[in-house]
């Protein structure tokens, strides 16, 4: 099943409600849905030992570093590399970077980066040398909390010595550069709270600014799309429906064309449902011939410890397999394992 298609079937927000909380000392508190969480009794010192006896044993043990680094939380991984320079002169990024080869080189190294400065990696690997991956820079921004995206800025300067807004002017342009720099400003709103007539006003100025105007004015879309939390956004989409005979995301699939169309649909599709909207890049990802191994470090990283759990079962729901037995297909090797290993059981 399509994202579309679950999406004009039932335009509603997947909500928390109270089967996502868990009672802890009388007190409710949000599930977990990350796939890798912290491991008990966790040593750094002696995971510090135990991956430099694989980094240097005689043909290297590539199943050890993955056993170790994807079922450690990152910021138990956090305190090994600190261990491990400590114990052996030597960082553990270095020591894998001549241990290691290929994909499997780039997610391990990809795990020990907190998640500040893996979200700063993949924007300077979106908009470096030829081209940029307008897909990732999206991605991340419209999936990061107001705080994340505070972070990664400040993770970006810190390690590439520029403003990220700079390199986003300087990368993209027009209306795709608006919507970009809108949601860098950080300022949506988070509460979850809905406002139906606030829905009302936002659903009839979609419908001037797209359908009824002659040439639309992308400046509302983006204004209101980037700045919404989603059950506000799903109201309003809602209201939509009420007013035109198409949904909100086929207007925009008539209305706009290339970079900014792909955007707005995408802060649409993560309004609505961000675990899905991941499950469809996923899938994508290994469709058809060849696979994208970015997007699979990029999506299986960054989503462990957040809703790998989540994104798992809306693959399963949309693609009538699991995302595991999609990768064992279409990787190999090492690079399989690890791939997997963030995964968890199945």
């Amino acid at each position: 099943m399509s994202f579309f298609k679950k999406f004009l079937g039932n335009i509603v927000h997947d909500r928390e409600t109270d089967d996502d909380k868990v009672t802890v000392k009388g007190k409710k508190k949000p599930k977990y849905y990350g796939t890798v969480a912290p491991y008990p009794n966790f040593s750094a010192s002696s995971d510090a030992a135990v991956l430099q006896d694989a980094i240097e044993s005689k043909g290297v043990e590539e199943d050890v570093i993955i056993s170790v680094l994807a079922k450690r939380s990152n910021e138990q991984r956090q305190r090994i590399k600190v261990l491990y320079e400590a114990q052996h002169g030597e960082s553990l990024e270095r020591a894998l970077k001549s241990a290691l080869r290929s994909d499997l080189e780039d997610v391990c190294l990809a795990l020990l980066k907190t998640p500040a400065q893996f979200d700063a990696y993949l924007f300077r690997k979106a908009t470096k040398g030829m081209g940029t991956d307008e897909d990732a820079l999206v991605e991340v921004l419209a999936t990061r909390t107001n705080q994340e995206i505070r972070e990664v800025q400040q993770a970006f300067k810190q390690e590439y010595e520029r403003d990220l807004e700079e390199v986003i002017k300087d990368e993209t342009s027009g209306d795709f550069a608006t919507a970009l720099l809108a949601m860098l400003k950080a300022n949506k709103d988070e509460s979850g709270k809905v406002d139906l007539d606030q829905a009302r006003r936002d659903a009839e100025i979609l419908f001037e600014a797209g359908e009824n105007h002659a040439d639309i004015d992308v400046s509302a879309f983006i204004d209101i799309l980037t700045t919404r939390n989603g059950p506000q956004l799903s109201k309003t989409f809602q209201q939509y429906a009420c007013l035109s005979d198409i949904t909100l995301p086929k207007a925009l699939d008539l209305e706009l064309k290339g970079d900014i169309e792909d955007c707005l649909v995408d802060i649409v599709k993560c309004s609505w449902n961000t675990p899905a909207f991941f499950a469809e890049k996923l899938h994508k990802a290994m469709d058809g011939h060849g696979t994208c191994e970015d997007t699979l470090m990029r999506v299986l990283v960054s989503r462990s410890e957040v809703d790998l759990k989540k994104i798992l079962e809306e693959y399963s729901a949309m693609y009538d397999t699991s995302l595991q037995e999609h990768i064992l297909k279409d990787t190999k090797g090492h690079h399989r394992d690890v791939l997997l290993a963030l995964c968890g059981p199945f």
